[in-house]
């Protein structure tokens, strides 16, 4: 599990930076009661966040009250394992000691104000794939335009359909790949039907429906299928987009676990990576003058795709719950993108 290994990473970091911080003050890392008084305690783990703050075990920035709340929960959860005691909490209680309370809340207060990014309306990726159906676009064009069709309908993370240029192994979200595609077709009864993979590209191109196979994503999914059927519209269509995808990585390579944002260019394998999406959204919203519509360019980021089709779904009746479900977002984060204001 991608997650886990992250967090267990980040934890066994604080608590080794913990134990060289107490050594040179000559104060057990354990804090023990029979060895350090509260005003040791309070002191030492104070100190210990501040230079947490300062960004001394990291990148040398200041991090956020977040970031240092999960340092000193590090430190607490490696010494409670230890002892069975949490020296950064009241005893039978799961709020921090005073000192350390009254520190985060400061540090709270000092905290800028987050910047949420905005939905976008659906306007900005089928500008983007408009450029798969001019003369002489380039592989890399129509896998762009193609994938933000695909993650603004099926409301996908970042994660899911492109490579991140830095890997990260520890990421639990995985790419989608052509194996986890499965394309339908409705027959004369009306019912759907599974195509199988070796159908013909006119076959493929004609299917009424499409599913993703979830293997292992942020929160936990694993397993699960997201489909959707087709809008109407024969080219900004999320299927359609999808049968684009699955083809142009088929007629290249037989390999079923590449992932849907693999393009090829006179033989050589590229992958549409977070930047290319990040960098066309923002040119998509400049040509189609966002700003004029109250929406910053700096506020439009790969998160609005996800967003934007979530406010989609709001403005077209859908309960949240079932825009709760649609998303896959295990609480109610999603509707802080819920807005009138693309309406």
């Amino acid at each position: 599990n991608g997650r886990v290994a992250s967090t267990t990473d980040t934890k066994a970091k604080y608590w080794r930076e913990w134990q060289k911080y107490c050594e040179p003050l000559g104060v057990d890392p354990h804090l023990a009661k029979e060895t350090t008084c509260f005003q040791t305690r309070a002191r030492v783990l104070s100190g210990f966040a501040a230079r947490t703050r300062r960004g001394a075990f990291g990148r040398g920035r200041q991090i956020g009250t977040g970031s240092v709340a999960s340092a000193i929960t590090a430190v607490g959860q490696a010494i409670s394992l230890d002892t069975g005691v949490n020296p950064t909490k009241n005893e039978g209680s799961k709020q921090l000691i005073y000192p350390l309370h009254v520190m985060m809340a400061g540090f709270r207060k000092e905290d800028p104000a987050t910047v949420k990014k905005l939905p976008i309306e659906v306007d900005i990726p089928e500008y983007l794939a408009s450029f798969g159906k001019r003369n002489g676009s380039s592989a890399r064009d129509r896998a762009i335009g193609d994938l933000t069709l695909i993650a603004f309908y099926f409301l996908l993370r970042i994660g899911e359909y492109t490579m991140k240029r830095h890997r990260n192994e520890s990421k639990q979200t995985v790419n989608f790949r052509v194996a986890d595609i499965t394309f339908f077709k409705r027959g004369e009864d009306g019912k759907l039907r599974q195509l199988p993979r070796n159908a013909s590209k006119e076959e493929i191109l004609a299917a009424d429906s499409a599913t993703l196979r979830l293997t292992n994503q942020k929160n936990g999914w694993k397993g699960v299928c997201i489909n959707h059927h087709v809008n109407g519209d024969s080219y900004y269509c999320p299927v359609k987009a999808l049968t684009r995808r699955f083809l142009h990585i088929r007629d290249h390579s037989g390999d079923t676990d590449l992932g849907i944002c693999a393009y090829f260019n006179n033989g050589t394998k590229y992958d549409v990576n977070d930047d290319d999406i990040r960098q066309a959204l923002k040119f998509a919203g400049k040509e189609l003058n966002y700003p004029e519509r109250g929406i910053p360019i700096e506020r439009i980021d790969t998160h609005s795709l996800r967003g934007g089709g979530a406010n989609a779904l709001s403005l077209a009746g859908y309960s949240d719950r079932a825009i709760q479900k649609m998303g896959r977002w295990r609480s109610a984060t999603f509707l802080e993108y819920i807005c009138d204001q693309l309406s």
